[in-house]
């Protein structure tokens, strides 16, 4: 839903400074709470009042204030109040574990309603108290053994769906786009009118719980932490560095709130019986201390809160991805209706901004069209199947108990901060090709999950299910090429070494619980994959010698070619073709050694030239093609027999070049059309199909030659600082009644409702693009691997490229011309490219009556 939909969003009227403002050590002031008391003035409030009759909600604008000065005070400074506050005692659980409940800010709590507040399955606790626990343990360890819960689960909450938000340094407007999104859809499920399950045993709100979970807080954005204190989910001021020397793990925070922040810094509050409302959901906002990477993000997830909460469902979100309009009960519904199910995702389509502005961009305009076609045709026809290769992390969903046991076993040996105890197993014992398998850790995951020993778990696409993200795109800074290139070194390398780990391991499938045609189904795509993986491995001579075999055949006149050469005549237009053949190998040769020794960020121009001239080539590559199928038509070119009917017509149809091309043209493009149509998505063939296609070899020629060359690099690009040391520590005393305790300082209402609002201004203040830092660091080990590897790589293409266009070798090993070589791998290229097409196509097409006729009796 858009957020002009949103009846409770109010305009922010503030103007602040554009200075940013420095931290307090590494973390942002006090997230305590601002809200007018009955004293105050209701024009200097920022928040509503209270839902009650003695509180009307008022809808006056707000008066527009100015901050002369950046709000942040010196660490060791205290006010009068904090001097003269009284102070606590806190008992720790079982001796060890710190958990605090700390009053929000009167905002926050007097913006819940009144039916919720005063509701009798409602805790009054959750709407009224911050609860903060330091964690000191491993994820593995965060039990009730240990003394550690959750409120969800101290509140004897049965959990359907947990909802993980998984942060690492998006701004704040990548964030709110997202949780904003989450609480939509969360509305979307409480608002259902006839429902036989969410209302059943408590309000359905009460059945979900939402998880951000912040990869360390060197790397986390600070103003992300103030919209997260404005929707009431974060304070500062209250973390702590170690329990009694014990170094804290993960600070969890936990809040119930109705309060919302759009992506336009817009704040969405409550209005007063309106259907609009979010309804309260239930939040746990886990910050890591230090930056150990998505995959121990996700223990923390499975192995700590899942645990103790035991959802049915639990469903991953990246920072930056907006689910769409009842996606989230979109996928609930695929698991709730199909009880094989273990894993789906919801397709995933580019942000393309108001009015698809942003695809004029090229960069952009192509990867919306490759996600569409891969959520049109490789998607369903994996679904088909019943095996979905890579469930993405950004947008999907598994089933809490089907991924219990070895999936995540070995899922979790990517994890770094487990490589001491897992030893070789562990991902500091790992060989590089193990090591780079886990840049695409989803593809792992799926095997397993699919692979469970004594199980029949399926995975599965829901086409009903959108979720929009953010993609790398060029900007006056041409900083997109380095980011695209990292990205898609990550999962080309990711998904290479993954693939053929689920191949080299596909008889694990065997122990699993299928039955005789699901194994018939999986060793289809078996086939498949193996037939995908050797394209994918010889692609770079197969589309030299593609290119080379058009030009040749019409440009380069013979003595059987009743044509003349084409476009430039019969003298020019193979010169032409040489040099264009002779640039096309000199700007590959420039990629290897791009690749091999400069750093992306320091050869944006080359690359840029790059793509700009492959693009071109392609682009005269298809001319010719079609000149090639016109001229079949036409009657002109002599491989099509004219001359002895229908039959003769047909048969050198099959065999002959021209007609190969044809038919390669019209299964890859013909594919693409029909099936978009047959989908009712069909916009991107109009907007983005001539980036996609222009785009084509320099995915080939410059995306796998970075991908292969780097192979040696398996970082994420993702280290930030850890400096922690200014959070203060928790230190326990004893005295005679009580055993073991912390002392804390309460502080007044009054403080924490003037530091609360300094934080909402914050929050809510537009949002500017920080200065992007000039500097990348690369890991230098494994380069002999690498430079292994890449010499394999071109030797095989090379040596096949060799084979089939030299004359030379014909006296060594082939008996055949060169011509006759071409050809013969021209038509199996051709006939292999088409059959792939066409059983991508079938393969959508049968997941397209199968989803239609399983809608009629799937329930509600």
């Amino acid at each position: 839903m858009d957020n002009a939909h949103d009846q409770s969003s109010r305009p922010l009227s503030f103007e602040l400074e554009s200075n940013h403002h420095s931290l307090r050590q590494l973390t942002p002031p006090i997230a305590s709470s601002y809200s007018f008391n009955e004293n105050e003035d209701a024009s200097h409030s920022l928040l509503p009042a209270p839902f009650d009759n003695h509180h009307p909600s008022t809808s006056s604008q707000w008066p527009p204030v100015i901050m002369q000065h950046n709000p942040y005070e010196d660490p060791h400074r205290q006010s009068e109040s904090e001097v003269t506050s009284q102070t606590s005692w806190i008992n720790l659980v079982q001796g060890s574990v710190l958990s605090v409940d700390y009053p929000v800010p009167s905002a926050i709590r007097n913006s819940v309603e009144a039916k919720y507040r005063d509701s009798s399955e409602a805790t009054a606790e959750e709407f009224t108290h911050l609860r903060y626990t330091a964690t000191t343990c491993d994820p593995d360890d965060f039990n009730l053994r240990n003394g550690y819960n959750l409120r969800a689960a101290m509140f004897n909450r049965h959990t359907e769906i947990l909802i993980a938000i998984t942060y690492y340094n998006e701004d704040k407007v990548l964030t709110s786009r997202t949780l904003h999104g989450v609480m939509q859809n969360i509305r979307d499920i409480v608002n259902l009118k006839k429902t036989q399950y969410w209302d059943k045993g408590g309000p359905a709100w009460q059945k979900i719980v939402v998880c951000l979970v912040f990869d360390g807080i060197g790397p986390c954005d600070k103003n992300t932490l103030d919209v997260l204190a404005t929707v009431g989910i974060y304070q500062d001021g209250i973390m702590k560095h170690d329990v009694d020397g014990k170094e804290t793990v993960a600070h969890i925070f936990e809040y119930t709130t109705q309060l919302s922040i759009t992506p336009s810094q817009q704040l969405v509050r409550p209005q007063s019986d309106s259907p609009e409302n979010l309804p309260p959901v239930q939040m746990i906002f886990c910050l890591k201390q230090k930056n150990s990477k998505k995959i121990n993000s996700h223990r923390w997830l499975f192995n700590a809160f899942g645990r103790i909460l035991n959802p049915e469902v639990c469903i991953l979100i990246d920072a930056g991805t907006k689910p769409g309009h009842k996606s989230l009960l979109a996928l609930w519904e695929a698991f709730y209706n199909n009880k094989n199910l273990g894993g789906a995702c919801g397709e995933i389509h580019a942000l393309l901004g108001p009015r698809w502005e942003k695809l004029v961009n090229p960069l952009v305009a192509a990867q919306n069209f490759e996600y569409k076609i891969s959520n049109i045709l490789d998607k369903p026809l994996e679904s088909a199947f019943g095996y979905v290769s890579v469930l993405p992390g950004a947008f999907s969903a598994y089933r809490y108990r089907a991924i219990m046991g070895r999936p995540l076993e070995q899922y979790f040996h990517g994890d770094h901060t487990l490589s001491k105890k897992l030893g070789k197993k562990g991902i500091e014992g790992m060989n590089i090709f193990k090591k780079n398998m886990f840049l695409a850790e989803d593809h792992i995951l799926c095997f397993e999950l699919v692979a469970k020993a004594g199980y029949k778990w399926t995975l599965s696409y829901v086409k009903a299910s959108k979720g929009e993200t953010d993609v790398p795109e060029a900007n006056a800074s041409n900083t997109a090429p380095p980011e695209f290139l990292s990205q898609r070194r990550r999962w080309l390398n990711g998904s290479f070494a993954a693939s053929l780990y689920s191949v080299m391991h596909f008889s694990r499938i065997y122990k699993s619980g299928h039955n005789i045609l699901r194994l018939i189904f999986l060793h289809v795509q078996l086939v498949y994959n193996i037939c995908q993986l050797t394209m994918t491995w010889f692609s770079l001579a197969s589309y030299w010698l593609t290119t080379s075999v058009i030009m040749n055949i019409v440009g380069t006149p013979s003595a059987t070619n009743k044509n003349k050469g084409w476009p430039f005549g019969n003298d020019a237009s193979p010169v032409v073709n040489n040099i264009i053949k002779a640039l096309y190998l000199a700007f590959l040769m420039q990629q290897f050694f791009l690749a091999l020794g400069n750093r992306p960020k320091g050869s944006q121009t080359s690359y840029i030239l790059t793509f700009l001239y492959f693009a071109i080539v392609q682009l005269y590559i298809l001319v010719l093609s079609f000149y090639l199928v016109a001229q079949a038509f036409a009657g002109g070119n002599i491989d099509l027999d004219f001359d002895n009917g229908a039959g003769g017509f047909v048969g050198s149809f099959f065999t002959s070049t021209t007609g190969l091309v044809l038919i390669a043209l019209v299964s890859t493009y013909g594919t693409y059309i029909i099936a978009s149509i047959l989908y009712c998505d069909p916009w991107h063939l109009l907007t983005s199909s001539w980036a996609y296609f222009l785009g084509m070899p320099s995915t080939i020629n410059v995306l796998n030659v970075y991908a292969f060359c780097n192979w040696h690099d398996v970082s994420w690009g993702t280290k930030g600082s850890d400096d922690t040391a200014s959070l203060p520590s928790a230190k326990t005393k004893k005295s005679e009644t009580q055993k073991s305790f912390v002392e804390e300082v309460d502080k007044p209402q009054a403080d924490i409702d003037i530091d609360f609002e300094l934080t909402v201004r914050r929050a809510l203040s537009p949002w500017q693009e920080p200065m992007e830092k000039k500097e990348v660091q690369l890991e230098d080990s494994y380069k002999t691997f690498r430079a292994n590897l890449v010499l394999l790589w071109t030797l095989c293409n090379g040596l096949l490229a060799l084979l089939i266009n030299n004359d030379s070798v014909r006296n060594l090993c082939l008996t055949t011309t060169s011509t006759d070589r071409t050809a013969w791998y021209f038509k199996v290229i051709l006939w292999a490219t088409s059959g792939l097409s066409v059983f991508r196509f079938l393969g959508a097409l049968w997941f397209l009556g199968k989803t239609g006729i399983l809608c009629c009796f799937s329930r509600r």
